[in-house]
């Protein structure tokens, strides 16, 4: 069969050459792309563990830190503070955090691993605003007998010092409790659970 002069090996060779360029260039191409599958280094960072130091933190205190883009407190509650938490039990709507978003073992009456330290995410239930902490016990304007607790400015949503939503607010549950866990007695991790538990 007459070739009419083309250089079949020549061909093959450019051919071959041509794809393999191709290959290196949509491979180029490719990188950009499949890295953007990643989350960023600073999205990274958001969703990362977040360390607390404890120490100088004194009761009646809340320490805010941030953890996935949410504001969550770490109160330290007197002994008197914890006494005062059944009192409000018939006040409240979820008294035993059962229709509650919390880890299980922050499923007791302080919602804690250990009841001196509430670890809460600090926005409301109801539209996510920050509530104030007023934890002095007595009378308030939005609450005769207030015991101590949160009080959301938005929309006059109230929460006893473990985060309990009262009932006749617009706030539907409680406080959340993120996952956290104490590598010591003066240090704590939040976005880590204790080993062994949900």
């Amino acid at each position: 069969m007459p070739t009419d002069g083309v250089n079949t090996k020549r061909r093959r060779f450019l051919v071959a050459t041509t794809s393999v360029v191709g290959a290196v260039g949509a491979g180029f191409a490719a990188v950009p792309f499949i890295k953007s599958w990643k989350p960023s280094a600073k999205a990274q960072a958001v969703g990362a563990p977040v360390q607390v130091a404890l120490d100088g933190l004194d009761p009646g205190q809340i320490l805010k830190v941030q953890w996935r883009g949410q504001t969550i407190g770490i109160l330290r509650r007197a002994p008197e503070t914890i006494d005062l938490l059944p009192e409000v039990d018939g006040d409240l709507k979820d008294p035993g955090s059962v229709e509650s978003e919390q880890p299980l073992f922050a499923q007791n009456e302080a919602r804690a691993l250990r009841e001196e330290y509430l670890v809460v995410n600090m926005h409301c239930t109801h539209l996510g605003c920050v509530p104030q902490v007023i934890p002095q016990v007595g009378s308030q304007p939005f609450e005769e007998n207030w015991k101590g607790g949160f009080f959301c400015p938005c929309h006059k949503s109230k929460f006893d010092m473990a985060g309990r939503v009262y009932k006749g607010v617009p706030a539907p549950t409680n406080l959340k409790i993120p996952p956290y866990s104490f590598i010591d007695d003066t240090t704590l991790v939040i976005g880590v659970n204790p080993e062994g538990a949900v």
